[in-house]
């Protein structure tokens, strides 16, 4: 169990609401007590509370692309990783040996046509900084529990419990299972 938080369409100062963004997360830090890490970029924010199961020396999140560009908090276990990095590993220099980096080499391979592929349960938030690109996605049974919202600037939130949302979102829903939710600023 781990915990994801993500703020994506900034409509204030992303230094502003790192703060916040901290504050959120920390309501679920018994989700991954074992690691805390942010990326917080002039477009996006993303949170994650850790706790170690698999690749437990260097598999702190969020997952970065070796260029940096790309950016994972996942929540979850993908079983199938091990065909999968072997699959993208002509495309993606991998990072660590973490069963969800297996997400950030299919997104550089197909973009937003793997989701199909993931055997496992999952919850996760990338962002493309190189093309402002986000995806967000859900195991197709909806084991790993999302959460959805905005606030009254218009940001758009996601966050594995929903009281890491509340307080700040004045509307908030369940990203539903199976699905995945994609913006695309630049084409990709």
């Amino acid at each position: 169990m781990c915990s994801v938080l993500g703020i994506f369409d900034l409509k204030k100062d992303s230094q502003e609401l790192r703060l916040q963004a901290l504050e959120m997360s920390k309501k679920m830090r018994h989700r991954g007590p074992d690691w805390s890490g942010i990326y917080c970029g002039s477009k996006a924010i993303l949170v994650h509370e850790r706790l170690s199961i698999v690749d437990p020396q260097s598999g702190n999140q969020p997952l970065y692309s070796a260029d940096k560009k790309q950016i994972l908090a996942v929540n979850g276990e993908i079983y199938n990783y091990k065909k999968l990095r072997e699959e993208t590993k002509d495309i993606h220099d991998y990072q660590t040996n973490s069963d969800c980096e297996v997400i950030l080499g299919l997104y550089k391979k197909k973009g937003v046509n793997f989701i199909e592929e993931l055997n496992g349960i999952f919850a996760f938030a990338l962002y493309d900084e190189e093309n402002d690109s986000y995806l967000i996605a859900r195991d197709h049974i909806g084991i790993i529990p999302l959460y959805m919202g905005h606030d009254q600037f218009g940001n758009f939130y996601v966050s594995s419990e929903l009281k890491g949302l509340e307080g700040y979102c004045n509307h908030i829903e369940e990203f539903k299972p199976g699905h995945y939710f994609f913006i695309a600023r630049m084409a990709r």
